[in-house]
């Protein structure tokens, strides 16, 4: 991979997909590349044209000579277990670039709109040498706020239609933007809906930056070069502020904390425990009653 092998890229990635518990051993050696790419998410409802925007928006960073990874989730049947991965379909058009990477992957259970090993994808696709690491949700709405967590900058794309909503994602959506983007903005409506997303942004204590809501048209390419100058700006103030370094640093702190809480999780149900909880449920025991069975003797 460090060769610039695509397929040893894409096997690495299947590997810590499919086997989680193997990421550990993979990422291990290459933590000190990990860390130099700017890691920018993509989140929003359904139908906002986040594809369409990721996909002009690599096209931009190419043009800079950039190498780009780009993880676009979708989300997976709770009936067939499986995933349509459509975003790389309507990627079509960059996915055949040899220095843009775009992975498609399944949430596999996951929530807030991102599939579990999003993180530890994003680290091999950084350790390969990408300018850029770019996470596209799921695109169910408000609860998709884990981007946030794993990215530099999150970019909520919002469309006219938003509107009627607004005032039902500001408590939640909202507050994850550092960038706005009112994409499809040859709709009618797109300028009042701009009026009511500024006047819903006031409702909110901002700090120093307060995110700038950027009008594109993806599909036709207008206002790209806006949107990058948004992201350069947030990018600046990052550095400058040392906002990152804390960002990353409270990233860092939270998968380690999640680590330790999945060992830890595993290790406790032991074949004991679980009959004692077989148990509890058989003689309708209370939940509080089962747990502190279970929690007696953990030490």
């Amino acid at each position: 991979m460090l060769r610039g092998s695509r397929v040893a890229l894409a096997r690495l990635l299947s590997r810590i997909e499919n086997h989680p518990d193997s990421a550990d051993d993979l990422l291990r050696p290459l933590a000190d590349r990990i860390g130099r790419a700017i890691r920018i998410g993509f989140t929003g409802p359904p139908g906002a044209g986040k594809s369409t925007m990721v996909s002009a928006y690599v096209r931009l960073l190419r043009t800079h000579d950039q190498k780009v990874g780009v993880l676009a989730v979708d989300p997976t049947s709770p009936f067939s277990g499986g995933a349509l991965l459509g975003d790389r379909v309507r990627m079509s058009s960059i996915s055949t670039d040899e220095k843009v990477f775009v992975r498609s992957l399944a949430t596999r259970g996951g929530l807030g709109g991102l599939a579990e090993a999003a993180a530890d994808m994003a680290d091999v696709l950084d350790a390969a040498g990408c300018d850029t690491v770019i996470f596209e949700t799921v695109g169910v709405g408000q609860s998709e706020l884990e981007v946030a967590q794993h990215a530099d900058c999150t970019v909520v794309v919002l469309v006219p239609e938003s509107g009627d909503s607004i005032q039902g994602m500001k408590a939640g959506l909202m507050e994850i933007a550092d960038v706005f983007v009112i994409n499809k903005a040859d709709r009618e409506g797109a300028a009042r809906f701009a009026s009511e997303l500024r006047a819903a942004m006031n409702l909110k204590e901002w700090g120093e930056w307060i995110p700038p809501a950027v009008m594109t048209v993806a599909v036709k390419n207008e206002g790209l070069t806006e949107f990058q100058e948004s992201v350069s700006r947030h990018w600046k103030f990052l550095n400058d502020s040392g906002l990152l370094a804390r960002r990353r640093a409270a990233r860092l702190r939270r998968r380690c904390q999640r680590l330790v809480e999945h060992k830890l999780l595993a290790d406790f149900w032991t074949g004991e425990r679980k009959a004692i909880l077989d148990a509890g449920i058989i003689e309708r025991k209370s939940p509080y009653e089962i747990s502190g069975e279970l929690l007696k003797n953990r030490g």
